[in-house]
């Protein structure tokens, strides 16, 4: 039985699965629950695989490796022509970001805050959707990112392709990375980054830092780059050390997550002016998900490996519902931020019909 008979049995069956394929692999690996039990965490000594949502006040929902069948198969994908189908931008909240996104500026220009991170949801008619054929799409545009499919029929289910790690560890090395701003990736085109995107990710990378220098050693950072995803660039810089023995993977989670990348700095005061300001529910885009506690048995490593959620959509019957956003800083221009939204919509209408 292929990974897809396995998905499509499942979902049928209204039993939870999650499948995923890393960042440049030809591998994908998948958690087939063996019953519909709603089971979270909160400390991360489990083995499974995690799905937390934005607000690190709420528990991560967890598919326990005890309670799930584990399957892994190389997945050769089929030749096809890339169809782009055609959806309109939403201009319906266009105004109510634009306004969003000047008050935040307001907000760091009176010292509030530096940065803050806003986002929208955008709903998207669809029909004859295809679990199937969309997520053979996310996997065929999106080779280096995390491309998974998650289904909890209390929950419900989500989509994505995302290119930012939160972090990796294997026993107590870990690897972390900071990425912000954002631009359309045009061939022959030379890439020039403006000041508002190199301090964006100044501010994201600085906070990693700080955050890392009580519970680890060893700290190195490398120097910032150019990262292409799918058809959208970013900048990254790779930050790589050891845990202190009395540190944990809760402890790292906690120190990580929320990022600037995704909320703002100083975090407290950003997370609370989005609560505030954004008026909807952010749910899971933008927390985080992947593998926790994993033993390799060639090797005997106990490793985790979670990702950011971002380039996300839930389906709920035939309405995909899109989560896009922005870091907003003084340099930050709402017309624009408006317009990065919209890109980063594109890239998942791609893959729906």
């Amino acid at each position: 039985m292929s990974v897809f008979d396995k998905i499509k049995k499942h979902y049928q069956k209204n039993l939870p699965f999650v499948v995923y394929r890393k960042p440049n692999e030809t591998k994908v690996s998948g958690f087939f629950m063996n019953d519909d039990s709603l089971v979270f965490t909160t400390n991360f000594s489990e083995s499974g695989f995690v799905f937390a949502p934005f607000d690190d006040n709420k528990p991560a929902i967890l598919f326990p490796l005890e309670k799930s069948n584990f399957y892994q198969e190389i997945v050769e994908l089929p030749d096809f022509d890339r169809l782009n189908y055609s959806f309109e931008a939403d201009e319906s909240s266009k105004n109510s970001h634009i306004k969003r996104v000047e008050k935040a500026i307001d907000a760091i220009n009176n010292n509030d805050l530096e940065k803050v991170v806003l986002s929208r949801k955008e709903e998207v008619s669809i029909n004859d959707f295809s679990l199937e054929s969309s997520y053979l799409e996310l996997l065929q545009r999106y080779k280096n990112a995390l491309v998974y499919v998650w289904y909890h029929p209390k929950i419900g289910l989500w989509m994505g392709a995302t290119p930012e790690i939160l972090l990796e560890l294997k026993n107590s090395d870990f690897k972390t990375m900071s990425l912000a701003g954002t631009q359309r990736f045009e061939e022959g085109k030379e890439v020039v980054w403006e000041s508002k995107e190199l301090e964006e990710q100044e501010i994201v990378t600085q906070f990693i830092k700080h955050q890392l220098n009580e519970i680890s050693t060893d700290l190195k950072i490398d120097a910032t780059e150019t990262f292409k995803a799918g058809s959208l660039l970013h900048l990254r810089t790779k930050v790589e050390g050891k845990l202190n023995p009395k540190s944990s993977l809760k402890k790292l989670i906690e120190g990580l997550h929320p990022t600037p990348a995704v909320c703002g700095f100083p975090r407290d005061a950003a997370k609370a002016f989005i609560l505030k300001n954004e008026n909807y529910n952010r749910e899971f885009y933008t927390g985080f998900l992947g593998e926790i506690n994993l033993g390799d048995e060639e090797t005997n490593d106990i490793k985790s490996h979670l990702f950011v959620n971002l380039r996300c959509m839930q389906i709920d019957n035939n309405t995909a519902s899109i989560y896009v956003g922005g870091g907003i800083t003084k340099d930050s221009i709402a017309k624009k931020e408006w317009q990065e939204t919209v890109n980063k919509t594109a890239t998942m209408k791609a893959v729906l019909k």
